[in-house]
């Protein structure tokens, strides 16, 4: 499969799905088993493996590819 998530691209979703990890699992806030904590914690996988693999099912659905290769 051909790759569609740019550098630039992977490194935002990176960072930002280390932060939505942290924050989901983090039990300060009392999110850590909330409904929030697990969403955010999903949504931080979610990204993390799409920066990780540089596909993204959603853009390429939509059409959209951000990779310059």
């Amino acid at each position: 499969m051909q790759k569609n998530v740019g550098t630039v691209d992977r490194w935002i979703r990176g960072v930002v799905g280390v932060l939505l990890f942290i924050l989901g699992g983090w039990t300060w806030g009392g999110w850590q088993g909330s409904a929030l904590g697990i969403i955010a914690l999903v949504v931080g996988v979610v990204l993390l493996v799409t920066a990780l693999v540089g596909l993204c099912p959603l853009y390429r659905l939509l059409g959209v590819n951000t990779c310059k290769e």
